[in-house]
């Protein structure tokens, strides 16, 4: 049958209900972890780590046939990067779980109480959200780092990793569903409906009242068709069209180095440069430099009149508005030269996707100023967006990296995979 991936399409009912008995079983085993101690929990996790490490050379054996897919498919070199995995990878991978292990435990946490005129006594308590879903695409370190995050807050979760990684992620569940078996947990805690296709997600987005909420990774099509379409509540993950200003005042040699780390570092994340901005009185000294060390990386650059001029003798390409709207995720970068903060902050307020910006400056009003007027889940001043990331913030991993609101905003470790109840204690209350 010819479907697209909207809520509204027909499922195969034999497909709807196998997605529904996994995201029932998912629910059921979410009640055996919803009672773990943190220290079963965090041992979980170790073995895990264990596990992902004696398995590696079957996981990047299995990653091999992904990736001989993917170059046969014409993925680009960025996304390529993204989905492989090497003995090196695993074993950050499997860090990460460590890492996830050695972190307070939100669940149980009392965020706030008090008690009443009445004598009631009220607690806020942090518990988990319960099933999460989570659709991405061609990335198989997600797979671990959601099932960490997931089983230390003690939610389960079922996995849609796309096909162009479905060989791996099926040996990663495979390693990580026998470590549930040795501690006696249901093996629904860690489930994937990848063998259900894109139906299998159109299911998953109507099972609202059985998976609690939908986390989406990917590319903008991807994020937006569950954010728009899904029955079940969905926490909206960003495309980052991440910019640079580079202020008057900044330090020259410091901001090459932000940008090159920020472009050639890992070209195909979120947190990536896609922009830069450089002030028009700096322009001739910077980008000169610059633009030679991007290119010698194999950067290319699509530049505006001005940027192209003070470019000089560095190639570049003449810069469209789609340009200034691109997430490229390669190794593309616009380049454009602004009069002003005021400029830069016009630019970017138009094209951000309010996922990272960053401002390189030695002036401190005007960092203020850009921390102040800029909207985004992450501003940066004088670093690379490239720390936008939930290992490097210190949250063990990251589940994703939220670019709405409510819920959550920027990357979401474990006290975002929990919400709250209120507990309220009497001693035979009644309302008058």
């Amino acid at each position: 049958m010819t479907m697209t991936a909207d809520s509204h399409t027909p499922v195969a009912s034999d497909v709807f209900e196998a997605v529904k008995a996994v995201c029932r079983s998912a629910k059921v085993a979410q009640r055996a972890l919803s009672t773990l101690r943190r220290e079963q929990k965090d041992a979980l996790l170790r073995d895990m780590a264990a596990a992902l490490v004696a398995a590696a050379d079957e996981i990047v054996a299995e990653n091999a046939k992904d990736l001989e897919n993917a170059v046969a498919a014409g993925m680009t070199p960025g996304l390529q990067d993204r989905l492989r995995l090497t003995p090196e990878r695993v074993a950050v991978i499997a860090q990460q779980l460590l890492d996830t292990a050695a972190l307070p435990d939100p669940v149980g946490t009392i965020r706030r109480g008090s008690t009443l005129p009445n004598g009631l006594e009220l607690r806020e308590m942090q518990v988990p959200l319960g099933v999460i879903g989570m659709v991405y695409e061609a990335r198989p370190n997600v797979t671990v780092d959601a099932a960490g995050l997931c089983l230390k807050s003690g939610n389960a979760v079922v996995l849609r990793g796309g096909s162009a990684a479905r060989h791996s992620n099926e040996a990663i569940v495979r390693v990580l569903s026998g470590v549930l078996a040795q501690h006696d947990l249901p093996a629904g805690a860690i489930a994937s409906i990848d063998a259900f296709g894109r139906e299998g997600v159109v299911a998953l987005m109507k099972m609202r009242g059985i998976v609690d909420v939908l986390i989406p990774r990917g590319g903008a099509s991807l994020i937006q068709t569950v954010v728009r379409e899904s029955l079940v509540p969905a926490i909206e993950t960003g495309t980052g069209n991440v910019h640079i200003f580079v202020d008057a005042s900044a330090d020259l040699a410091a901001a090459a180095e932000i940008v090159v780390n920020a472009k050639t570092q890992k070209v195909g994340a979120c947190n990536a440069v896609e922009t830069v901005l450089v002030h028009r009185e700096i322009a001739d000294a910077l980008l000169p430099g610059l633009g030679a060390r991007l290119r010698e990386a194999g950067v290319t650059l699509h530049a505006d009149a001005d940027a192209a001029s003070a470019l000089g003798t560095v190639p570049s390409e003449p810069a469209t508005v789609a340009d200034w709207d691109t997430e490229y995720l390669s190794l593309d970068l616009a380049v454009k030269v602004v009069d002003s903060l005021d400029a830069a902050i016009a630019h970017i307020r138009e094209f951000s996707t309010e996922h990272t910006e960053v401002i390189v400056t030695n002036d401190a009003a005007n960092a203020k100023r850009f921390v102040a007027e800029i909207d985004a889940a992450a501003v940066m001043v004088n670093a690379s967006p490239r720390f936008t990331d939930g290992g490097e913030f210190g949250f063990g991993a990251e589940i994703g990296i939220s670019t709405q609101k409510l819920h959550a905003r920027g990357p979401m470790g474990l006290p975002e995979l929990t919400t709250q109840k209120w507990v309220v204690t009497g001693e035979g209350h009644v309302r008058p």
